[in-house]
This record gives structure tokens, sequence and C-alpha cells, in this order.
């Protein structure tokens, strides 16, 4: 943890299963640009272990922190995918919440609770999904399920929304005051704040930036923010 105790540092970036501009599936790169922050929590999307060995998501999870959470929206013969929580911390408690649509991409939140040196920390992590009707009925979970948690919170991933106005904007702005506002998508030319790192209570997130040198290992950038514990 950075000097004070009480601050620490997260992230959110959709790390598209590794695989670069170049086409070239490489966790190492995902490891060092990730690493070059020090993020303590982090969610992360598109973890994708079908055919690969070793698993993608103990790789992340040992590389990254040590304690994680992992959702498996979708599992096959070979392997799974899906998004995770990485932690520098234990987790006090982990749980999931289906957000899937029929006929859509299964969809997931997780739910992490950790216990950070200057207290429990709350994180909630999603990948949306593409349709504006299927955006909003994520959205109104994720808000509702943000309104049941007490303490500080922090809502982190891809929302997939487009529009500042979108449907996560307006579900979890009444509720989670701090967020971030960065183009993150595509990553060689950021034209839209798909990736978003919301906090609560108000003064909670500090600092936010996103790293333009991540480009070439994804085709997002990643979100990082410094957060102030109370």
């Amino acid at each position: 943890m950075r000097a004070g105790r009480a601050l620490l540092r997260a992230a959110s970036w959709n790390i598209h299963a590794g695989i670069g501009s170049d086409g070239k599936r490489d966790l190492d790169r995902i490891v060092a640009h990730l690493a070059r922050h020090a993020p303590d929590i982090m969610a992360l999307q598109e973890i994708d272990a079908r055919g690969v060995f070793p698993n993608p998501f103990a790789t992340l999870k040992e590389a990254l922190g040590g304690h994680g959470a992992h959702a498996a929206t979708i599992v096959g013969a070979d392997g799974d995918y899906g998004h995770a929580v990485i932690s520098r911390y234990p987790l006090l408690e982990q749980r999931l919440h289906d957000i899937s649509v029929s006929g859509r991409e299964p969809r997931s939140i997780i739910e992490a609770h950790v216990a950070t040196p200057a207290g429990p920390l709350a994180v909630l992590a999603a990948h949306f999904g593409l349709r504006m009707g299927e955006r909003r009925y994520q959205a109104s979970i994720l808000a509702e399920r943000a309104r049941a948690i007490e303490g500080p919170l922090l809502v982190l991933g891809d929302f997939n929304d487009w529009s500042w106005r979108g449907p996560v904007a307006r579900a979890l702005g009444p509720i989670m005051p701090d967020r971030t506002a960065h183009l993150t998508f595509p990553a060689r030319f950021p034209c839209f704040g798909l990736d978003r790192i919301f906090a609560r209570p108000a003064g909670l997130l500090r600092h936010s930036f996103t790293d333009r040198r991540a480009g070439p290992a994804s085709d997002h950038l990643p979100v990082i923010a410094d957060i102030r514990m109370p």
C-alpha cells in the first residue's frame, strides 16, 4: 500500500484475451503493463482459458495479487471465458450475481469484499452486454446491488456504454458520486469511454488516468485510479 496506508490503487482493463494489435496472445505484456502501475485491486475482462495452458486466470492471479474471484460466463470442454477481480489483499467474501439476458452472451457481476490494511472495501465488477436494453437491465441490477452494500465501494468494469448519459451513468450516478471519464476504446485511437471506475463515498477516488503505452497489448486501454480510504 502507498504512503499513509489509506491510499490504494485500482485498475480496470478489458485485456481482449491478451491478444494485442499484432494478433499475438501475450499475457506477459498484460502483466508487465499492470505491474508498472502496481494496482492493489483490479477488474480484468475477457480472460479466455479455452484451449490455453496454463490457465490465464491462475497466471494473472499469481502474478498480480495472489487473491482473486473468477466469473466463468462461458464454459466449454476446453476451458472457460469470463472476467475476474484480483487483489493484493485477502477477499473476506465473494459471490456472483447473474445478469444474463436470454438469447445474449451470459454476463455476471462479481461482488468481492477486500480486507485492505485501511479496512474493508467492497468491489463490484462487471462486463456488460452490447445492446442498449441489455445494458439497461444489467445497470439496474448493478445499482440495486450497490445500494445494498454499506461502506466504501468501487464499481469497475467494461460497461460497453457508448454514451456518458447512457443507462450505466443514469443508474449509478445518483449513488456513486465519484467516477472516471477517460476514452479507452479502441486502444489505438480511443473515442469511447467504455471502461470506467465508480466510487463511493465522495472523495474516495482521488486521481485517475489511462496508459497509452498499453495500447498494443489489447483493444482497450486500462483505467487506473488512486483511492483514498476514509
